[in-house]
């Protein structure tokens, strides 16, 4: 399909712009000063268009940019189906000279997919901190959510593997090693094995990411599969996952309120505080093949 990978220039130039270098001023508890080179997460904007008219702007760690415009119109309920997507392009850049920059998007979409509209298009910047700014009202932050599959649940994990996914989760994280400031999501079969991991200063981006890496895989929908996150489960968080068909989120921290309704509700089992040794499941253990009967 015409437009969905990034040519060998356009890796290596967004590769390069994933951390960068800086000089700090290190100050210890007793005032003394030592000056030293440290290595920040870039964050800058990606502004997304549909057609040619702008949709979007978030605030992005460069890198993997096909697979988040992907992920993310999933997300929005704009794209169900890969075929849906015709196709993804850089747009001319707009940086000094007007050399290419990377930071535009352009999607094109089935025409027969229905459009939101202009009342319900965010047109407005989503900060790395927030994965439903912009929405125009409540009732539109939860999507219409796909029918739980007719055979039931698909996924069954032992809490022994689900304990190991954090850790698994962690070392594969490249960029956060160097910087210490992006989130990272994992996607994960029923044996545990990492499937994808992307990271980005935005946790939620990275989980598009790790959607739209499916989306273009011909992975989709996500049924069988575990999402092991390195933050809190948020509703938005839950949301994406259940818009993919992924049967399990898992996150180092703690969810929300609203993610628990939501999880309930969509059929998806919710864990949080993963630890090595124990960890709290919110809804639907019937995914946990090992649980020994409860005790007060």
């Amino acid at each position: 399909m015409a437009g969905w990978k990034h040519t060998a220039q356009q890796k290596e130039h967004m590769m390069g712009r994933l951390t960068q270098r800086h000089r700090i001023m290190r100050v210890g508890r007793d005032g003394a000063v030592r000056n030293r080179g440290d290595v920040v997460a870039v964050e800058e904007p990606l502004e997304l268009r549909l057609g040619g008219e702008p949709f979007t702007v978030t605030m992005r760690t460069p890198g993997h940019d096909f697979e988040l415009a992907a992920g993310f119109l999933v997300s929005e309920g704009l794209v169900v189906v890969a075929e849906e997507l015709r196709g993804l392009r850089y747009c001319a850049g707009t940086g000094p000279d007007g050399q290419q920059t990377y930071n535009v998007i352009d999607a094109s979409l089935d025409p027969r997919v229905a459009r939101l509209s202009i009342g319900q298009h965010r047109q407005v910047l989503t900060t790395s901190a927030c994965g439903i700014c912009g929405t125009t009202s409540i009732d539109a932050v939860e999507k219409a959510l796909p029918p739980a599959p007719a055979a039931g649940p698909q996924l069954s994990l032992t809490v022994g593997d689900l304990l190991t996914l954090p850790d698994t989760l962690r070392e594969s994280q490249r960029i956060f090693d160097r910087t210490g400031g992006v989130h990272a999501a994992g996607l994960f079969d029923a044996d545990g094995t990492l499937l994808c991991l992307r990271e980005d200063v935005g946790r939620h981006n990275a989980v598009d990411k790790v959607v739209g890496w499916a989306l273009m895989e011909g992975r989709f929908p996500l049924v069988g599969t575990a999402l092991q996150v390195s933050g809190r489960a948020s509703f938005e968080l839950v949301q994406k996952a259940a818009l993919a068909g992924v049967e399990l989120l898992a996150a180092v921290g703690a969810p929300s309120s609203m993610a628990v309704d939501l999880a309930e509700r969509a059929g998806i089992t919710l864990a949080g505080f993963s630890r090595r040794d124990s960890i709290n499941i919110y809804t639907h253990p019937e995914r946990l093949s090992d649980l020994a009967p409860a005790t007060v």
